[in-house]
């Protein structure tokens, strides 16, 4: 994805100037514990761009710990470079593998709270409802998802581009369409309003 960082395959980032009123960026993210993808689009009025997008590569960390604590350091990194106004992530997928999911969960919780600590409100989206907003399809496949974010953003996407950028960016239109048709985007700006607005991820005794 553009020039190769440390951690990183970024996209070249667009300089982003004082916001007028009216004006929010927003953040995707796309969970994962090998590759978590990220995306910031900026909003202004009726025109959308795309600011970064991006890969944290971690496969090569052996230690679940080590990989969360990437995390947070390089989504904490985002927040403080772009300032996004909201973020939202996709839900983990919870298969038959309880241990993936466990650990899928922590990586999503690791970056929801690099945006909690700030107090930027942040959403959930289900894997099938960001495909839905933004194919229309909510079987679309990646590529085609790809396809679609490069028409709706103006935008062109190079062969070399990770999905899991892609599919961030998605998560962050995702949003914004939910925001502007009047939808319920259950925002939070704290563990105890997420919790209160998805009970159903509080775990029963």
């Amino acid at each position: 994805m553009g020039k190769q960082a440390e951690e990183n395959k970024e996209g070249a980032p667009k300089k982003v100037n004082e916001k007028k009123e009216g004006e929010k960026i927003i953040m995707g993210i796309d969970p994962g514990t090998q590759v978590m993808g990220y995306g910031l689009i900026w909003v202004q009025g009726k025109k959308l761009s795309v600011l970064q997008y991006g890969v944290i590569h971690l496969a090569k960390y052996s230690n679940h710990a080590l990989k969360l604590k990437k995390i947070f350091e390089r989504v904490s990194q985002l927040v403080e470079q772009y300032a996004p106004d909201e973020m939202a992530l996709e839900a983990p997928f919870m298969g038959k593998n309880v241990q993936a999911a466990l650990k899928l969960g922590r990586a999503q919780g690791v970056a929801m709270s690099a945006a909690l600590v700030r107090q930027i409100p942040i959403a959930e989206y289900a894997p099938r409802k960001v495909k839905q907003s933004v194919t229309g399809n909510g079987n679309a496949s990646k590529e085609q998802m790809a396809k679609l974010l490069e028409k709706q953003l103006n935008f062109q996407f190079q062969e070399s581009d990770p999905l899991d950028a892609s599919d961030a960016l998605g998560v962050a239109l995702c949003h914004y369409f939910q925001g502007k048709n009047g939808g319920n985007m259950n925002k939070a700006k704290s563990w105890g309003d997420f919790l209160k607005n998805n009970p159903s991820r509080v775990a029963k005794k």
